[in-house]
């Protein structure tokens, strides 16, 4: 039901259902930064997850987790990490479920979520048509400044800081605007911008057949701010981050009110940042 290559994999159940599964891994050394609790991390392992189904409009109901602990780690930092995890799936009305545990060189959380939902609910990564609107749930950047600071102290504003520094340890799925969307029909092509905002839009574009052309990118002010103090360009800050977990999806013209109007009543905003095209290129108009 879902093509190899798509943020999830799917099983049709019968009864016009499908069970959707995710399997996402967080490595000690490559993910976990500086100033990160275990905590944090497990909690992070599970919303990179959740985030995934979000992108296909599907609720999770359960989780399953495979530890890899390294010989030092306490039993303290193994209560860090089952509450991190817990919390993460509480958060999004998930169950953790258990698992499996053993002995690793590095930190290792690998986490599996499932959720059912009706098939003609199901958003796919492919499917972005001719005249369609890109659009996003959030504006970009925060995450990689954010790191920026924690990593090599970059200069920071106090009135920014706290905000750049829990967009990296506190991310957040966009799992209610997923739900709305997915009920309005509206959505031709989603995915999750975990691995930043160019990756993900190269993503639709390769498995819809399209292009874009971006117009107004979804630049988050306190980027603006951060990157004017440092010398640093916004716009790379904004395209080749990732880890945001913001939903990045095309909408059918005729029904964009709708969808926007579905991500508004959850609280968030839709933000048009474009639209697809029919030459296979990405491009980004600025001024």
């Amino acid at each position: 039901p879902i093509p190899f290559g798509d943020d999830a994999s799917a099983i049709d159940i019968g009864h016009r259902k499908l069970a959707v599964i995710k399997t996402d891994m967080l490595v000690g050394k490559t993910d976990v930064p500086k100033g990160m609790s275990l905590w944090h991390a497990a909690r992070k392992a599970v919303i990179m997850n959740i985030s995934d189904l979000a992108a296909k409009g599907v609720q999770p109901i359960a989780i399953l987790a495979s530890l890899g602990l390294p010989p030092e780690s306490t039993e303290s930092d193994v209560e860090q990490i089952s509450k991190g995890m817990n919390a993460g799936a509480r958060e999004y009305s998930a169950y953790m479920l258990g698992g499996d545990t053993n002995e690793a060189s590095d930190l290792i959380i690998s986490c599996s979520a499932i959720g059912i939902t009706q098939k003609h609910l199901l958003m796919k990564r492919s499917g972005a048509k001719l005249g369609d609107i890109a659009a996003v749930t959030g504006y970009f950047g925060k995450t990689t400044a954010g790191l920026k600071f924690l990593l090599e102290r970059l200069p920071t504003p106090a009135g920014i800081k706290q905000t750049l520094v829990e967009a990296v340890l506190m991310p957040q799925a966009r799992l209610e605007e997923g739900l709305s969307l997915a009920k309005t029909g509206a959505v031709t092509a989603s995915i999750d911008s975990s691995d930043g905002l160019a990756w993900s839009l190269h993503e639709i574009a390769k498995a819809s057949n399209i292009g874009f052309l971006i117009d107004n990118l979804p630049i988050a002010k306190e980027v603006h701010e951060f990157a004017k103090i440092n010398n640093l360009n916004p716009t790379d800050l904004t395209l080749y981050g990732g880890e945001e977990y913001e939903l990045v999806v095309t909408i059918a013209p005729k029904l964009w009110k709708k969808a926007k109007d579905s991500v508004e009543n959850v609280g968030t905003q839709l933000i048009n940042i474009g639209k697809v095209t029919k030459e296979k290129s990405l491009i980004l108009k600025t001024d």
